[in-house]
C-alpha cells in the first residue's frame, strides 16, 4: 500500500497544471519594445502560412531581432484542425514559437484529412517526423490549453473585430492595409 501511495504522489507530482492564467503567450521580440504587434492567425489558413513565409522574416530581422518591437502570437482558429494545433502549438508552455513556425512552414504536410481524427493523425505524424517531443493525447485534452487559445478567439473578435486571418494589431489599433512587409514597415516607421 505504501508503495501504491508513493507511486500515486510521484506520478501527481510529476504532471504539469497549467493554468489558463499562467499561460505563456507565443512571443518574439523585446518584451520590453515600444511597439507591440499582435497577430491572430489560424493554423490552417494559407494566408497566415504566406505571413509567415513572405513577410516575417524580414520583420523579424528588422524589427524583432533588433528590440524595437515584439510580435504575440494569437490563436484565431477557424477549423477543427487549426484548434487543435493551436492547442499543441501552446502545449509545452515556453512561450517558444518553433513548433508555431514549424506548422506554419509545413502546412502542406499537415493539413489533410477529410475528418478530424484524420487530421489529427497527420499533425500527430507531422510533429513526430519533425522531432517534437510532446504527448500528443495530453495536449488535445487539456482543458486550461483548450480555454486558453478559444478565449485568445473570443477576444480577437470582442476586442479588436477581428473576422478573418491573418489580422494584425500595432499598438492596439488595428492594421487595415493589405498584408506586405512594404506596408507593415511604413506603419512601423511611424511608430519609433
Amino acid at each position: 500500500m505504501k508503495k501504491i501511495l508513493i507511486f500515486i504522489t510521484i506520478f501527481f507530482s510529476t504532471i504539469a497544471i497549467v493554468n489558463a492564467d499562467d499561460m505563456k503567450r507565443i512571443v518574439v521580440g523585446n518584451k520590453d519594445a515600444k511597439i507591440t504587434i499582435i497577430a491572430f492567425e489560424s493554423l490552417t489558413c494559407s494566408h497566415c502560412a504566406n505571413f509567415h513565409k513572405d513577410v516575417y522574416p524580414q520583420l523579424k530581422k528588422d524589427y524583432l531581432d533588433t528590440g524595437l518591437a515584439k510580435i504575440e502570437f494569437r490563436h484565431f482558429p477557424l477549423d477543427i484542425a487549426a484548434f487543435n494545433a493551436s492547442k499543441v502549438s501552446q502545449c509545452k508552455n515556453d512561450g517558444d514559437s518553433k513548433i508555431l513556425n514549424s506548422l506554419f512552414a509545413n502546412q502542406q504536410k499537415w493539413v489533410k484529412g477529410s475528418s478530424a481524427e484524420e487530421a489529427n493523425k497527420n499533425l500527430e505524424k507531422f510533429l513526430k517526423n519533425e522531432g517534437f517531443d510532446i504527448d500528443f493525447k495530453t495536449c488535445l485534452n487539456n482543458q486550461e490549453i483548450e480555454d486558453f487559445v478559444l478565449n485568445d478567439r473570443i477576444d480577437g473578435v470582442k476586442n479588436y473585430k477581428v473576422n478573418s486571418t491573418p489580422t494584425i494589431i500595432i499598438n492596439d489599433a488595428k492594421f487595415e492595409k493589405t498584408l506586405n512587409y512594404k506596408n507593415l514597415k511604413k506603419a512601423l516607421e511611424k511608430l519609433i
